[in-house]
């Protein structure tokens, strides 16, 4: 497999929780029994640590333990440090569960963008917000934000790449399975009017196990206003749409949309499915597969681009495309040309992309996972949100639901809105730091 692009907002090949972070504890439930409260070796008894001390830190020399009111949490390990700051790894001690935590310092002049859209998100295919506190640092005039979230073994981006050095095709179930509960946690997000604009394997975490995936790290997600620019520069280069390339700052989710099409082709290749070195090289290896873009569809990505130079490079058949990895079945590959299209008006939307033959499959009562587990009980419970959307579009009864044909005594199933409602979008418009644009 290739090399990882280099993220926009960490370390590289790191997510928001740091990669894979089942090696932190080997899996499972933990409770600490420390009786002690400890402190980083060096450190001053009963301060919480600062970023820069524990900063490139794999592991603590001594647990480290942060209260938050009622609240305390246990910290065994450092899994990931990047220009964002830190996440560690712990315990919750009040439940014994497992949590992450992503700390960063935070600039008291503005808000924290990524806590305020977190906040607003409640779906069962987006990590779950558990707590946010803010503690002080070395400095006295150092405050550091700490946000606490539910734990999830390990990345796609790990999963599928230890498939692919094993030279095993990555589970057909599991890409349809992990597709389908990525395109509604973007149809729920979208309905919302946020972007999450960072989708790639290293930011979906997944329990192999039960066959979950959630979406993670929203310090790149925005809420997009039609009248309000935002930076092209945005996105890891292997996932980022053209329009971005092209530098368009009035862009819409559709971003997202080519992203996640970007992620299902590389389950099928092994491999990313455009590698590119650079933006320039990167609008190459798109062009090499989807041709040459005409002056419409680059007036459509960017209005303001300033010229228009190609030569004429008709696109490649999907069968040479995916001629190195796993030649997918022909309704995946419907699905992916109604996604990897220059034209982001002519993308199907998220919510759109849920009732596609894909995801049909999904239907069966029969179908398991690799492991024999039943595929998640939740893939079904649409949100009022999802609900809402589709309604709109007049899709609402083409929404995929458990079939239940084989029991003649069952009532039809119909896509219906769980008894917990989502959240709103009140206050989700948080000011932001100009940088985070």
């Amino acid at each position: 497999m290739a090399a990882a692009p280099k993220p926009t907002g960490g370390a590289p090949g790191s997510s928001a929780y740091g990669g894979v972070y089942t090696q932190a504890f080997g899996g499972g439930s933990h409770r600490s029994h420390h009786g002690a409260s400890y402190a980083l070796s060096g450190l001053v008894p009963g301060r919480h640590p600062s970023t820069a001390e524990i900063m490139g830190k794999t592991a603590l020399d001594q647990p480290v333990r942060l209260r938050a009111e009622n609240e305390s949490y246990l910290v065994e390990k450092v899994v990931g440090s990047g220009s964002f700051g830190v996440v560690l790894l712990g315990v919750h001690e009040n439940t014994g569960k497992m949590i992450a935590i992503k700390r960063v310092l935070q600039d008291r002049r503005y808000k924290n963008r990524e806590l305020q859209i977190m906040k607003m998100l409640s779906h069962p295919c987006v990590v779950q917000l558990l707590n946010s506190f803010y503690s002080t640092g070395a400095k006295s005039d150092e405050i550091y934000l700490n946000v606490v979230m539910e734990y999830v073994p390990e990345t796609l981006y790990k999963v599928s790449k230890d498939y692919a050095k094993r030279r095993q095709p990555f589970p057909l179930v599991l890409t349809r399975l992990f597709m389908f509960q990525l395109c509604r946690a973007l149809a729920y997000m979208h309905s919302l009017g946020a972007c999450h604009r960072d989708i790639k394997p290293q930011n979906l975490m997944v329990a192999m196990n039960t066959g979950s995936l959630k979406l993670i790290d929203f310090g790149s997600a925005k809420i997009l206003q039609p009248d309000e620019p935002n930076v092209a520069y945005i996105c890891s280069r292997y996932y980022r749409a053209p329009e971005l390339i092209f530098g368009a700052t009035h862009y819409t989710t559709a971003i997202d949309v080519w992203s996640m099409g970007c992620v299902m082709a590389e389950l099928f290749l092994g491999r990313p499915l455009f590698p590119g070195e650079s933006g320039v090289d990167q609008l190459v290896e798109i062009i090499k597969a989807l041709g040459a873009p005409t002056r419409e569809q680059v007036t459509a990505m960017n209005k303001a681009y300033p010229s228009y130079n190609f030569p004429e490079i008709k696109r490649s058949p999907w069968s040479k495309i995916f001629a190195k990895g796993v030649q997918p079945p022909e309704d995946a590959l419907d699905f992916l040309s109604k996604v990897l299209i220059y034209n982001p008006t002519e993308r199907l939307s998220a919510i759109e992309l849920l009732t596609h033959p894909w995801f049909a499959p999904l239907r069966d009562p029969t179908l398991h996972l690799p492991n024999g587990a039943p595929l998640p009980s939740s893939i079904f419970q649409y949100t009022k949100e999802e609900i809402e959307s589709a309604t709109r579009l007049g899709i609402a009864d083409k929404l995929p639901v458990p079939d239940r044909t084989e029991d003649p005594s069952a009532a039809p199933a119909t896509a219906t809105v769980p008894v917990a409602s989502s959240a709103t979008t009140e206050g989700a418009a948080a000011e932001a730091s100009p940088d985070a644009m």
